[in-house]
């Protein structure tokens, strides 16, 4: 990127913290910046990781924004692109050799595990700000936002699982998609599969895409835990409810073969196959499918996940820019991710990347009139906040992140378990994780 000549647009970290402290004049001049560019008289340095998305256009963008805001505020800027599956451990790196950045982009888990451990400024001043200068923040956002009781992060762009379905499919059989519940997508899938085109498209396996099934089980009424956040509670009627939905599914054979034992990219290497008619996924298969199969793109239906007996459960999980304590110039740091929530720069963002709106002004964009777009702001205006109804604390994410849902439905669907004994396993397991955060 030899076109951003004194600034670096690199693929790895190689961040070193800013220097030179700001006052409030300057914040106060750089917040005028945006309607008439003021030129400070100082020149510190503002080091931005950004995160790397699949497309080349946004990761440009940012680059290019951040740059110019710099030239204008006379602010030396460095911005570090970092691999989104390569931030944590870059991250944990750099707090170690005390070199994080002046601000970062960073999703919720690292979010909430850097404001527990009291790495991340507290922004919610700057949240009320924005939120008043855009119309608001969407509700399931601003849900979202409070972590660990402070504000830590300001979202720009709403990710989550969508619906994928096959309109094509389901169509010709007189259904209409979406489904609007997770017992219509098992009847539709019944109906409709011809393998090798499945029904089923969801991972049932130790990866990410299978933690879905959280979000499943809680649509039913079962809890992972109570309403203090530290007793596991998936010993219930509800999760027996649950598991009857999926393994009677996989009975039935509506899931694709190996669903159990998927990598992270299964369910997109079967929809993309041609192998499934239903899929969740955050809009990677989207970008393939447009460049690849148009065809497949265009016969595709977008919408926030289906509701259980009990609630819809739709996770949505803001992508955030968050400041760490170690800066030296906060007020800079600031005032640059103020200017980043501008329409201008925002509605160009969304028009090449993959994300739902977060604040009300934004879903005027024509963009979100796409499918995959209005499926996204489908998602914000109907998602709910992450965890919910749980507690999305530090043991939901650990519990999270060992994949004990997933584990339970293996249970009984790979080793034969009674459905009882699978749930009677997941619920010490479960507690032997949360007492750990007690």
């Amino acid at each position: 990127m030899t076109r951003l000549s004194r600034r670096r647009f690199l693929a790895t970290s190689s961040a070193a913290a800013a220097a030179s402290t700001a006052g409030a004049s300057r914040l106060d001049a750089m917040l005028s910046a945006k309607a008439a560019p003021a030129v400070l008289q100082e020149t510190p340095k503002l080091t931005y990781w950004g995160g790397l998305i699949f497309s080349e256009e946004a990761n440009n963008l940012l680059v290019d924004t951040i740059n110019q805001w710099g030239d204008d505020n006379n602010v030396d800027t460095e911005v570090v692109m970092i691999n989104q599956n390569e931030t944590n451990q870059k991250v944990s790196a750099a707090v170690e050799s005390d070199t994080m950045p002046d601000a970062l982009d960073m999703g919720l888990d690292l979010q909430l595990l850097l404001t527990n451990t009291g790495q991340l400024l507290e922004l919610a001043d700057l949240f009320t700000t924005i939120g008043e200068a855009h119309g608001g923040w969407f509700p399931s956002i601003e849900a979202a936002s409070a972590l660990a009781g402070a504000v830590t992060g300001i979202p720009f762009g709403g990710s989550g699982n969508l619906l994928f379905s096959r309109q094509d499919v389901l169509e010709a059989a007189g259904l209409t998609p979406p489904p609007a519940t997770w017992q219509e997508v098992r009847e539709w899938a019944a109906q409709t599969q011809e393998p090798p085109l499945f029904g089923m498209g969801f991972a049932l396996s130790n990866v990410g895409d299978g933690n879905m099934q959280m979000s499943v089980l809680q649509s039913y009424g079962g809890r992972i835990a109570d309403d203090a956040g530290t007793t596991v509670t998936l010993d219930s009627p509800e999760t027996r409810e649950y598991m009857a939905w999926v393994t009677g599914a996989f009975e039935e054979g509506l899931f694709p073969p190996g669903a159990t034992t998927w990598d992270g990219a299964g369910d997109n290497t079967a929809y993309l196959a041609g192998q499934a008619i239903f899929i969740a996924n955050t809009g990677s298969v989207h970008i393939a499918a447009a460049t690849d199969d148009p065809e497949l793109d265009a016969a595709t239906n977008f919408a926030a996940l289906p509701a259980g007996p009990v609630m819809q459960v739709s996770p949505i999980g803001p992508n955030v820019r968050a400041i760490p304590t170690s800066t030296q110039d906060p007020d800079t740091a600031k005032a640059l991710i103020e200017h980043l929530a501008n329409p201008e720069f925002m509605e160009a963002y969304y028009n090449v990347a993959i994300y739902g709106p977060v604040l009300n002004s934004y879903a005027d964009f024509a963009i979100f009139q796409e499918p995959v777009h209005a499926g996204l702001l489908n998602l914000v205006q109907n998602g709910t906040a992450p965890g919910a109804p749980d507690v999305y604390n530090t043991a939901y994410a650990d519990f999270s992140a060992n994949f004990i849902v997933p584990k339970m439905v293996q249970r009984v669907v790979v080793d034969g378990a009674s459905i009882d004994d699978a749930i009677a396993e997941a619920q010490e397991q479960g507690q032997l994780i949360y007492d750990k955060y007690k």
